[in-house]
């Protein structure tokens, strides 16, 4: 439509000039079809009419490009909105033993930032596209229009794309680095924000905010010369698109003596085609730009469906009777964590795994949980291969209390049920769920009761009340079990004891399994296992393993009881 109307302004510019009150044909080239159409209708060319075609042509122009405008933003909202799902759904599938060994600030940055800049990666690549089709048809209809002067534009374009080769290729080599250190400095800024207290109580926390601006900086110095490269190819466009239509108007008058309308009309269609080759090569750079993001994108998307957890297909449908762990172990980078674990644990019993740092309670308790599948042996839920089972069905029946509660910045309803909505049946098992984790009177005590706010990490209450909000989240999810792993050893005595009594009023209805340091606070559980290195050293009560252990007795005498 654009090309069209250009078209129409040669016989515009005849009337304008004075020499007739109508137009012909003459000076379009061979684009003079468009003139001898209205001829063939008995149409005259009189001004009116060449201006209302004009007004048409750009008329119909704008209604396409608004299609085309309304069209990429739609693809460009479904490209990013799909690539965010996929993200999300494939993170939530990660394995956590793969997880665990992961790059965090990546995640973080591939999740947040390079989502945006992939984003800009589309807009830039399909523009780019866009004006490669734009210079096609404004050279074919400059080609039908004026042979000769095409082919020499096009021989003057095509050498000026040779000046930006070098530009793309370091812009392109440029937007990996940016990628990688950006990837670098969220992992430093979730640091940050994650040991603050211990940065800001201990006077470090500025030099660590010198590091995250060292790298900070070093981001901003790749992208200032990306920044450069694109003002250096933006400011060499119109000089040189007007360098080479100057050199081919005069070929076209001194070599091949050619009329100037002609001329007029081949300079309007290939002032377009130049612009957009411009365009081309503008908008291609600032593709390459953000081409490390599109790669890193790529990439990670592929470590998730390679890191991707197996899962069975049987449905969990509640613990009934026992869980047998047969001949277990496990290996981490040919280190022997779990050696040949055998126990069976019964429903509603309390049972206490105690051990030296590095013995592999935490690790047992993840093999227990599913988040690590065992290297040799298995472990089965009335007897039903905990591998063949659904995981997240099985998964949803199990509450984890770790030392360090989690508390989400929100209210203390959605805390613990976990943003459900609040009907009368949710708010029914909030309301027992808090008085179960002994904290009810707490959250009715607040001016909001359970619409309070708990801050960032739950600064708005003590240790002790986000240590009880969180079973309080455990036990509203209506669970079989309950793993516990040092969840008091951060707590002062006196809120231990208190959380301990809380858990006290749960044996028997639940199956708890509890890693502790601080011995009093399992010396009432069913059964104790004692590890070592890896290994069921001992099994048995409290009395027992005092009487039959050295090394339980021994640690007992240190925690002084």
């Amino acid at each position: 439509m654009d090309g069209l109307g250009l078209a129409m302004f040669i016989p515009l510019l005849q009337m304008v000039d004075g020499d007739s009150a109508k137009a012909n044909s003459g000076n379009m080239g061979n684009l003079s079809f468009l003139a001898d159409i209205f001829n063939f209708f008995g149409i005259t060319l009189s001004l009116g009419v060449v201006l209302t075609v004009i007004f048409v042509f750009f008329s119909l122009k704008g209604i396409m490009k608004f299609i085309e405008g309304y069209t990429r933003v739609t693809y460009e909202q479904m490209f990013i909105n799909t690539i965010r799902n996929r993200n999300i759904y494939g993170l939530s599938n990660f394995s956590y033993n793969v997880f665990v060994n992961s790059d965090t600030g990546r995640i973080q940055n591939t999740f947040s930032g390079e989502v945006e800049r992939v984003k800009q990666a589309y807009r830039f690549y399909f523009i780019s596209v866009q004006y490669g089709i734009f210079v096609a048809v404004y050279i074919t209809m400059a080609l039908v229009a004026n042979p000769k002067f095409a082919l020499l534009v096009v021989v003057g374009g095509g050498l000026t794309n040779l000046i930006f080769r070098k530009m793309q290729r370091t812009t392109k080599a440029l937007s990996k680095k940016v990628t990688a250190d950006n990837h670098t400095f969220q992992a430093l800024l979730i640091q940050k924000v994650t040991f603050f207290k211990y940065l800001k109580s201990t006077g470090l926390i500025h030099k660590y905010a010198d590091k995250l601006i060292r790298q900070s900086n070093k981001i901003q110095a790749s992208q200032r010369k990306t920044g450069i490269i694109a003002a250096s190819l933006g400011s060499m466009r119109e000089p040189l698109i007007i360098l080479v239509v100057m050199a081919v108007i005069l070929i076209q008058v001194h070599v091949f003596h050619q009329s100037i309308g002609v001329i007029i009309l081949s300079l309007l269609l290939f002032y377009r085609a130049l612009v957009s080759l411009m365009g081309v090569q503008n908008f291609w750079n600032q593709f390459l730009n953000y081409s490390g993001s599109l790669q890193n994108m790529t990439e990670f998307n592929a470590e998730l469906k390679a890191g991707k957890e197996k899962v069975g297909s049987k449905p969990f449908r509640g613990f009934k009777d026992t869980v047998q762990v047969k001949d277990v172990s496990f290996l981490y980078e040919q280190s022997r964590i779990l050696n040949n674990i055998n126990i069976t644990i019964r429903k509603n019993e309390t049972l206490a795994i105690v051990g030296e740092s590095g013995s592999g309670k935490t690790t047992f308790i993840n093999v227990l949980t599913g988040l690590l599948s065992p290297t040799k042996g298995t472990v089965t839920i009335d007897g039903e291969d905990l591998e063949s089972l659904d995981k997240e069905s099985f998964q949803k029946r199990i509450g984890y209390i770790t030392q360090e509660p989690v508390i989400f910045n929100d209210s203390i309803f959605n805390n613990v049920t976990f943003w459900d909505e609040p009907t009368e049946a949710n708010k029914a098992k909030f309301t027992a769920a808090l008085k179960k984790a002994s904290i009810y009177e707490m959250v009715m005590n607040q001016p909001l009761k359970g619409d309070a706010l708990l801050g960032s990490n739950g600064i708005n209450v003590s240790g002790g009340q986000k240590q009880r909000l969180s079973i309080a989240r455990e036990l509203y999810k209506e669970v079989d079990f309950l793993f516990m792993d040092e969840a008091t050893s951060a707590l002062d005595s006196e809120t231990e004891k208190e959380i301990q009594e809380n858990i006290e009023q749960l044996k028997g209805k639940y199956t708890i399994i509890i890693i502790a340091h601080r011995l009093s606070t399992i010396k009432d559980a069913d059964r104790i296992v004692l590890l070592n290195k890896g290994e069921i050293d001992r099994t048995g009560s409290f009395e027992e393993l005092i009487g039959s252990s050295a090394s339980f007795k021994k640690m007992v005498e240190l925690q002084g009881f």
